[in-house]
């Protein structure tokens, strides 16, 4: 988690560089007088101790973090965005090189004064082919921090509603700057036809180094890139070593479908399935920020490696049981057995933080039942787009009582709903909150009566049943078609309710469990006994016929 915020912090005052450094180029768009003016700013900005140091040392620590996770990686499959990310992220510093040592290293070693004209003049005028060179790169340095920037930011909710404006600048300023750049060498070109001294005027006004400075400055850039490719070539020989002696020892993984991977030790369980080709989400890369590689553990938990403190908190974040790790942090010591959670094309909002029971909780919970009266005969001889048109009302009517009350509607059935109460609030303020719906549903039913008189023979009439007790709950399904939902007796007993509305001419049947925690006044309240499939007690229940009618007694805390 360090490193990874180290990374964070270091790219971002290297992206702040070259913001400023494209803003400056921008200035080239007015004349080459007020790039030189807005470099005075920049120069304040950046070429004092503190600033220089923060941005040399980003630079520095930016770049051997690269080379420990290219070090770090077991193989080199992965997404198509982290591949280039990485390889325009090493395409850096060797085209980077020249530009540093021709300014910055000049200016503090040759004391060259390396003002805009002068750059301009030597990559337009007198080096066409580094002036490329140098565009090239600064392309290449702003598309990877790019990269970067978004595959951090999508992660948070708010990145969706503000990408299209962040896309725009981010594709606007370096077109900006190189226009500007570009009107400021043909600036000079024409300056310098029209006087062919110039040329010579601003390379000794500059101080432009010459004879055995200019090839200490060669040597100097020679043996900067030669460090870099020893560098790298160090950091792939030793990436090398490590993997042959990791692959003496083998640890087996086990995915649904009976498929077994044989993986070196060491390589963590995403990079088992990259190296496999085994499709496995990941939106942050594998960096342990999304949470999209979540994976359930069935067998070997008991032997894997303890959580750290960062993956402990992200798995917090989305309420993950004990069995759910990281796949892209735990790296199996031993054979295990896992289930990865979200389907490989798993976009960011799989990542946000949510309630625990998404992934799977029993809560005493209160199920609402609701189905429309004689639906059969209202639909008879009405027109197709007509039938429609009445049903998307009647949902309409459910679902703003069942929201209103603070409910949750967990699907439509035919003409049915079933809806779900107290997941966050309990029992009791769910009972209540199912009760207020019950009445607004009628409500709203007798509403949508007088508003279709012409169109309907008779009124809208509705049979709700309630019913509350434990349930499974959490988010179920498939593909596109995954919801919250809740399964269980609970579920089973409070449609079998609202079956009962018919039988009893009623609009409400409640459970004797619903009328507790609500506390309704049930002394003038009929009551029956009855029997369900798979209970071996009665059910006592309560039957209402206008939920408007019911009333609720008094608790101590109330009545004073």
């Amino acid at each position: 988690m360090k490193l990874r915020r180290l990374r964070l912090c270091t790219g971002l005052v290297l992206l702040t560089y070259v913001t400023t450094h494209f803003l400056n180029h921008a200035f080239g768009l007015v004349s080459l007088e007020a790039m030189e003016s807005a470099r005075v700013w920049f120069l304040l900005l950046w070429r004092n101790p503190v600033a220089t140091t923060a941005l040399y040392g980003s630079l520095l620590i930016h770049l051997g973090l690269a080379f420990y996770s290219l070090y770090k990686r077991q193989h080199l499959r992965m997404p198509l965005w982290e591949a280039l990310q990485l390889g325009l992220g090493l395409l850096i510093p060797p085209l980077l090189i020249a530009h540093v040592t021709g300014t910055r290293l000049a200016h503090e070693w040759a004391s060259v004064d390396d003002s805009y004209t002068l750059i301009v003049m030597t990559l337009w005028h007198a080096n066409p082919e580094a002036g490329m060179r140098q565009a090239i790169v600064l392309l290449i340095a702003w598309t990877h921090a790019c990269i970067g920037i978004h595959f951090w930011l999508r992660l948070r909710r708010w990145y969706p509603r503000f990408f299209p404006l962040l896309f725009g600048a981010a594709l606007l300023l370096p077109v900006l700057a190189l226009l500007g750049f570009a009107q400021a060498g043909r600036d000079i070109s024409e300056r310098i036809a029209r006087d062919t001294a110039l040329f010579e005027r601003i390379l000794a006004a500059a101080n432009a180094p010459a004879g055995e400075r200019r090839q200490a400055l060669s040597r100097a850039q020679q043996g900067l890139k030669n460090g870099f490719a020893a560098t790298l070539a160090l950091v792939l020989v030793a990436r090398v070593a490590r993997q042959a002696y990791q692959r003496r020892r083998r640890v087996r993984i086990n995915y649904p479908g009976g498929r077994v991977i044989a993986v070196p030790l060491g390589f963590s369980v995403l990079e088992a399935s990259r190296f496999a080709g085994i499709p496995h989400a990941s939106v942050c890369g594998g960096r342990g920020r999304c949470s999209t590689c979540r994976i359930r553990v069935a067998h070997g938990l008991e032997t894997a490696p303890e959580a750290d403190p960062a993956e402990i908190r992200v798995l917090k974040r989305i309420g993950a049981p004990p069995n759910v790790r990281l796949a892209c942090q735990l790296r199996p010591k031993s054979d295990l057995s896992i289930t990865p959670l979200l389907p490989a094309d798993a976009d960011a909002s799989s990542g946000y933080g949510q309630p625990a029971y998404l992934a799977g909780q029993e809560l005493q919970i209160v199920v609402l039942f609701a189905d429309l009266r004689s639906f059969t005969a209202i639909a008879e001889h009405r027109l197709p787009y007509d039938l429609v048109f009445l049903l998307n009302r009647y949902f309409e009517t459910l679902g703003e009582a069942i929201g209103d009350a603070g409910g949750m509607i967990d699907k439509f059935i035919g003409d049915g709903v079933m809806a779900l109460f107290g997941i966050e609030t309990g029992p009791r303020v769910g009972s209540k909150q199912a009760l207020g719906a019950a009445r607004r549903i009628v409500e709203g039913i007798d509403r949508l009566s007088d508003l279709l008189s012409e169109e309907i023979q008779e009124p809208l009439r509705v049979g709700i049943g309630i019913h509350t007790g434990p349930a499974v709950v959490g988010r179920m399904g498939y593909g596109e078609a995954v919801h919250v939902t809740a399964i269980g007796d609970t579920v089973n007993v409070a449609s079998r309710l609202q079956d009962l509305c018919k039988p009893y001419d009623c609009s409400l049947v409640i459970s004797q469990e619903v009328a507790r925690s609500a506390a309704v006044n049930v002394s003038s309240v009929r009551r029956e006994e009855m029997t369900v499939r798979n209970r071996r007690e009665a059910l006592t229940i309560y039957i209402i016929d206008d939920p408007r009618s019911i009333t609720f007694e008094q608790t101590p805390a109330e009545a004073h």
